[in-house]
């Protein structure tokens, strides 16, 4: 990779991080950490929470976006 290949790189991830902050701070993640599966015990002075579901379907996204670009970069 050259030095212009690797600066539009940058570029686009600085881009979809950007975009990623906005749709966070709008609220487009408030389904996240609620959904069947997540383990809530909450009393009077203990909380605990366990995001399974969340967590796998983070970990499913993460590996089709590595593998996606470990195929498309040399």
């Amino acid at each position: 990779m050259n030095s212009q290949q690797i600066g539009l790189l940058i570029i686009g991830v600085g881009a979809a991080l950007i975009l990623l902050g906005l749709l966070v701070w709008a609220g487009g993640f408030s389904w996240f950490g609620r959904l069947p599966g997540d383990i809530r015990i909450e009393r009077e002075n203990v909380r605990v929470y366990i995001p399974i579901t969340s967590m796998l379907l983070l970990s499913i996204g993460l590996s089709l976006l590595f593998n996606l670009l470990r195929r498309l970069l040399p």
